[in-house]
């Protein structure tokens, strides 16, 4: 077997890897509020979101198409197998980290970060395609503004709707409306954060030829990826759960129900333009953006600002890793 699909298939099991461990990271974003407010039990939870992101995984490839093209170009790479593999090393690492220490991170930042570090080692700052990495990152930092003026109006039109009404008896109808909504961000997630991982494994086989320049995500990578991140999915995130879900702002269902609907339309938006995001921020600035609107005094801004300093630093580190990583395989390879 020769070097070439040594690294291919070290890519794909890298990949899905990476789907299985962003699974159990980022379970918690999507299914935090319904298990804090009750409205469902943790096992009810994780079975709903390891359902709904498999499917969501099965439902859309425009991301996958994006990061397999927009960040760097497969061909113009000298030693792309390497340059992939480490990045999926040090997203994998950056994952694993936060997750230990029960920080919502990003998935996202950690994995064009180290796209990107990996590719610059190789190539040089000249091999980045601009336009295309400038338009991900635009979206990677418009998104959680976006969730949290979107959360906040969605939160204070239910305060105006639901002014009048009694508040145990609210709560306990949006109890129930939170099902939905868990389940609809759930499969948000899945059309988006498990196309990564996709347009990964394209790329690699793209840049090794097994595929033509133009190709479409084939079947097999598609069902593969959206398996490891439903399983993934369905071991949970207690540890950043716990921080999502309750160490933000004290969550009640109608929070909640507010918090999901938000988090899904900016998801489901990014997804039909083809942009990748990341779901922690934008789920968490739902959040921090309901909690603001329900009382500015009710939100532990010290988590928040906790978060807000990881999402910052993800991008730098994990290129730094990466291009250590590259440098390292290169070496072997």
């Amino acid at each position: 077997m020769d070097v070439v699909m040594i690294l291919t298939i070290l890519i794909v099991i890298g990949a899905l890897a990476f789907d299985f461990i962003n699974g159990f990271h980022d379970t918690a974003n999507a299914i935090a509020t319904s298990v804090s407010t009750k409205a469902l039990k943790p096992r009810q939870a994780i079975l709903l979101a390891a359902t709904m992101n498999f499917i969501g995984a099965l439902t859309f490839t425009g991301v996958a198409k994006t990061i397999s093209k927009d960040i760097v170009d497969p061909f113009h790479l000298q030693h792309g197998s390497i340059v992939i593999l480490a990045a999926l090393l040090s997203a994998i690492a950056w994952n694993l980290v936060t997750w230990y220490f029960g920080i919502p991170s990003s998935s996202s930042h950690a994995l064009i970060g180290s796209i990107a570090g990996a590719a610059i080692a190789a190539e040089g700052l000249n091999v980045l395609n601009y336009s295309g990495f400038i338009k991900i990152i635009e979206a990677l930092i418009l998104s959680p503004i976006l969730a949290f003026t979107v959360g906040y109006i969605i939160y204070s039109i239910f305060k105006v709707v639901f002014k009048n009404h009694n508040l145990t008896k609210t709560n306990r109808n949006f109890r129930y409306f939170q099902i939905a909504t868990a389940a609809i961000q759930s499969y948000s997630h899945g059309t988006n954060d498990a196309q990564k991982s996709m347009g990964i494994i394209t790329m690699a086989l793209i840049a090794n030829n097994f595929l033509p320049h133009n190709a479409d995500v084939p079947f097999w990578v598609q069902l593969s990826c959206a398996t490891a991140m439903g399983l993934g999915t369905s071991i949970g995130g207690w540890k950043i759960i716990k921080t999502v879900g309750g160490k933000i702002m004290k969550i009640r269902p109608i929070n909640g129900v507010a918090a999901d609907l938000t988090g899904a339309a900016i998801i489901f938006g990014a997804t039909f333009i083809h942009l990748p995001v990341s779901t922690t921020h934008v789920i968490s600035s739902g959040i921090l953006g309901v909690g603001a609107s329900h009382r500015l005094k009710g939100v532990k801004w010290a988590t928040a600002q906790r978060m807000i300093i990881t999402w910052v630093i993800t991008l730098p580190i994990t290129a730094l890793i990466a291009a250590i990583i590259y440098f390292l395989l290169h070496f072997i390879f």
